[in-house]
């Protein structure tokens, strides 16, 4: 599963322009707020290109960035936070 940035923040219990901020200020993301070593991150990040028509600007392109499952808990270190708690199940399993 892949989250959108303001989605991995809420996660880590922050904003989404905090964690943009420490990204980076950790050099984790470029100008653009794309992964600035997509290489070297490609496990836990990765750049998702999307495209759709304008009636007059015709065919528009965009980038963002996704944080891949295990980029989680990688960004929580990377950036020295501790994850939230994960709520117990407490359905009844029987």
């Amino acid at each position: 599963m892949e989250r959108t940035l303001a989605q991995a923040a809420s996660q880590l219990g922050l904003t989404r322009p905090k964690l943009i901020k420490l990204m980076r200020e950790k050099g984790l993301l470029n100008e653009r707020n794309l992964p600035a070593y997509p290489t070297r991150d490609r496990d836990y990040l990765r750049v998702k290109d999307g495209h759709w028509y304008h009636d007059q600007l015709g065919m528009q392109y965009s980038q963002s960035t996704r944080v891949k499952q295990p980029g989680i808990s990688w960004l929580a270190e990377q950036l020295g936070l501790a994850l939230p708690a994960i709520p117990v199940d407490t359905r009844d399993v029987a």
